[in-house]
């Protein structure tokens, strides 16, 4: 059966419900057509700049990407239309995490040597000193209300929309990369590519589609719009909005920089939404508290959506409660892996496990098998079938993370998981450094590393430790140099969030005589675990 591209689906449905809204943010509503004309035109503009793809899937490894590649800098507004505006020009949009600080910003950008940024203008004044990337010969402003000047060489969104009136020579492939940046196991970026196909029918709600009628035929009357809550810039996010999007339905994106719960339920109560998205417990205690405190009317709402990171029980227990009529649907997944699986709750019906979607499987620990329903043992879980192709320019990762298992190509996805007797899957969690606090990945070696910089730190270990507010909090504990006098928690706080992102910075630091590590050198991180629940913090 015929594969399609994302740009291709969009225009598909806008031939049909021209005048439907395909997204809301703000005050800004754009419809089908409008969306497929802007993603026309800014397509037009990059071919015109020289912008597309130069080598073809077919003569690359897995790691390598013959396309040009654009950084997108943005907050959620118009993010879909940049995103399939690229797709349609051959060239790779990037995601780029604007809570990062430029510095982060600018290790981000040296790595994936995008040939062009697109740019919210507020946040261009954020990363002024980083941008443009020595790699970029082109620069797009989106007016986003700030006022705040372009940066130097900037070309406005507007004036490049009304270049790209005339229609170039393009034909994009199926095999053409959308590229979703997270960490690598190190704190490193690492920028993962996935045929622009695969990732359209394993996380957008897509599939094959024999001929345009068949995608015509599933467009029926728009049902209540979608809320896409969290940050387009992260996978979880992107899905959300892409697969409401690309199947006819109207989406509504958060408009605000920062998450205020009684901005997103007045938001949700305004557009009177029928399904929500939220982030793990950084979302759900404060939804919890104002949902509480406050009185609104979510008649329309009849499912609510966590991903990207866990949401601790007591939160999905007051959701239900306080929403008796939805259901809460927690998802499972990361950017390799796509969505695999998800487990759907009701009030007083709670599920812990979660349904896994097709070439989802759980991989024994020693690689020899995959596990069957019921088989007593912990696993990897991985999949099979439609994954990425692998990390751009690492060609090591990618052998490691996508091997050959009998037979098969797969994703190893890090998390630890076995499969209950009705095949659904049981998840242990992730079997790596990485804390996952309010939805952003923080790996603790990039953190570490920072503290070990400052002068009065010996040697530090860092690690999460459990929260109500942000189902993980970053935790250090530190071997403070006696020479360099007294180091309090302000000092190294700010030595922390001047390099990192402030999401990254611990919450608290523990000082102790030693930091312990095993007789190899390599941390011990149980140790330190204990150490972070039961020791008194710096002042």
């Amino acid at each position: 059966m015929p594969e399609w591209t994302i740009g291709a689906v969009l225009d598909a449905i806008a031939d049909v419900v021209p005048d439907r809204p395909m997204t809301i943010c703000g005050d800004r509503t754009t419809t089908y057509a409008e969306s497929a004309d802007r993603t026309r035109r800014l397509a037009n503009f990059l071919a015109g700049r020289g912008f597309g793809a130069h080598r073809e899937r077919s003569e690359l490894r897995n790691w390598e990407c013959g396309q040009d590649r654009v950084a997108l800098i943005m907050h959620n507004d118009l993010y879909p239309d940049m995103v399939i505006g690229c797709l349609k020009a051959r060239v790779v949009p990037v995601n780029v995490n604007h809570h990062y600080t430029p510095r982060e910003v600018a290790e981000l950008l040296d790595y994936v040597k995008p040939g062009a940024v697109i740019y919210h203008r507020s946040l261009g004044a954020k990363f002024a000193d980083v941008l443009p990337p020595d790699s970029a010969e082109l620069l797009i402003a989106i007016d986003d209300g700030s006022d705040v000047a372009d940066l130097p060489g900037s070309i406005s969104l507007e004036d490049a929309l009304a270049q790209g009136d005339q229609d170039a020579d393009i034909t994009p492939s199926p095999d053409d990369v959308l590229m979703i940046c997270t960490g690598g196991t190190t704190g490193r970026p690492k920028g993962v590519m996935w045929r622009q196909a695969d990732t359209y029918a394993v996380s957008m709600n897509g599939a094959d589609h024999e001929s345009v009628t068949e995608i015509h035929d599933k467009l029926g009357a728009p049902g209540a719009p979608w809320f896409a809550v969290s940050p387009l810039m992260h996978a979880a996010g992107m899905w959300t909005a892409f697969a409401a999007v690309l199947n006819g339905q109207t989406v509504v994106l958060y408009d605000s920089p920062k998450f205020d719960p009684q901005r997103v339920l007045s938001t949700a109560q305004r557009e009177k939404v029928g399904m929500m998205t939220m982030v793990g417990d950084a979302y759900a205690a404060p939804l919890v508290e104002e949902l509480q405190r406050g009185d609104y009317d979510l008649s329309s709402l009849f499912a609510l959506a966590t991903g990207g990171a866990a949401t601790n029980l007591k939160h999905q227990h007051a959701l239900l409660d306080l929403l008796p009529n939805i259901i809460l649907i927690n998802g499972y997944g990361s950017s390799e892996t796509g969505n695999v699986g998800f487990g759907r709750s009701m009030r007083g019906d709670h599920k812990d496990t979660f349904e896994l979607r097709e070439g989802a499987l759980v991989l024994a620990e020693d690689y020899s098998h995959f596990l069957d329903a019921g088989e007593d043992q912990v696993g990897w879980v991985a999949r099979a079938g439609r994954i990425p192709l692998g990390y751009f320019d690492d060609a090591d990762a990618t052998q490691k993370t996508f091997p050959e298992v009998d037979g098969a190509r797969v994703v190893i996805s890090g998390d630890r998981g076995s499969l209950a007797p009705d095949g659904t899957l049981r998840l242990f969690g992730r079997d790596s450094l990485v804390v996952n606090t309010g939805g952003e990945k923080v790996f603790v070696e990039e953190v570490e590393e920072v503290l070990r910089a400052h002068p009065g730190v010996v040697d530090a270990l860092v690690v999460g430790r459990p929260s109500e507010r942000w189902g993980s909090e970053i935790v250090a504990i530190v071997a403070l140099n006696p020479l360099h006098g007294d180091v309090s928690h302000d000092a190294l706080h700010e030595h922390c969030t001047a390099q990192l992102a402030r999401y990254k910075a611990p919450k608290e630091f523990i000082a102790v005589e030693q930091v312990k590590r095993l007789g190899n050198g390599k941390a011990d991180y149980r140790w330190a675990k204990a150490t972070a629940t039961s020791q008194v913090s710096l002042p």
